[in-house]
């Protein structure tokens, strides 16, 4: 098998693949169209998100037989048109899971008790106690919107904090567990104080968080996104910090991310974004909820179990 990496991934994998005598090469800087002349004879593709897998790039890997995608979200293939071309599409949302869960949950205990704005103060030498009051997590109601690997590890490290957990998953069914209670939307717009976000992007989620989604909350809520950036209408999010309805966001992803996740158009900053940068009801990071050491090594063995259960 001829396998072509268009991503960097943690050595475990290539590694693997060369043991079991497979060809293993690298392709990590050719352009969407510079690789529609590169893939005759490839067998598998393993990518992050740096190029786009579409009709036109697969119509092309005419030998092609899987793609493995170094993390968990698939929108940036193809995923209908290579099924219809017999390509198995392979993913690990199982190795960033844990990591995922422990980022949403320590950004959001960050942004209730401030420790964002207060670090930066004491270390200017600014001692405010009574100005820097904090929220307890405990005892709150915390909704999960999508109830997979993500969800459910998030549901997990909640279950220590003495909060009531609902989840809501539109595409499974039996989901609720030890962790968290089923329920449906409106369960979750009458109740929920936090709302974590846990879906993948597609034509129904894209911009699921809106004014309209947003108004139907009773209380205010704190909003945490460790999905995808376009899941959330930035704009209608402002709003919402704006009015109150939202307390505070959590946002390690964002809507003006470049399609690779590799950083921010910087050329042109969009005034929501300055006003998200500018907020201290806001706490940001980098897409890295899912970027730890542990969850790098996870992914690559996952992927290897996965590839070589259905090729080795």
């Amino acid at each position: 098998m001829k396998v072509l990496f268009l991503d960097r991934v943690n050595p475990y994998l290539r590694e693997n693949l060369l043991r079991s005598g497979w060809d293993v090469a690298d392709d990590l800087y050719s352009t969407h169209a510079e690789l529609l002349d590169k893939l005759s004879g490839v067998d598998g593709l393993v990518i992050r998100s740096r190029v786009p897998l579409d009709k036109t790039l697969l119509d092309r890997a005419r030998d092609l037989k899987f793609i493995a995608r170094a993390g968990a979200g698939m929108e940036n293939i193809d995923v209908e048109h290579a099924t219809r071309l017999g390509v198995k599409c392979i993913h690990a949302p199982e190795g960033n899971r844990d990591a995922v869960a422990e980022h949403a949950l320590g950004m959001l205990l960050c942004l209730m008790n401030k420790l964002n704005l207060v670090d930066r103060e004491v270390r200017q030498g600014v001692w405010k106690r009574e100005e820097n009051r904090g929220h307890e997590l405990l005892g709150r109601t915390v909704g999960v919107i999508g109830y997979g690997n993500m969800g459910m590890a998030f549901a997990r490290r909640l279950s220590g904090f003495s909060v009531l957990t609902y989840a809501y998953d539109k595409y499974r069914k039996d989901y609720a567990d030890e962790h968290a209670i089923g329920v449906n939307m409106d369960a979750m717009f009458n109740e929920a104080e936090v709302v974590s976000l846990h879906v993948p992007l597609a034509t129904d989620t894209h911009h699921l968080v809106n004014d309209a989604f947003l108004a139907r909350f009773q209380n205010p809520v704190y909003l945490i996104n460790t999905s995808r950036g376009k899941v959330v209408d930035t704009a209608a999010l402002i709003r919402g910090l704006e009015s109150g309805k939202v307390l505070g966001a959590c946002l390690d992803v964002l809507e003006y991310e470049r399609t690779s996740f590799e950083g921010l158009d910087q050329t042109e900053m969009p005034e929501p974004m300055r006003y998200l940068i500018n907020s201290p009801k806001v706490l940001l990071s980098p897409h890295i909820a899912g970027w730890t050491y542990e969850s790098d090594l996870k992914i690559a063995s996952v992927l290897h179990g996965r590839i070589m259960e259905s090729f080795g």
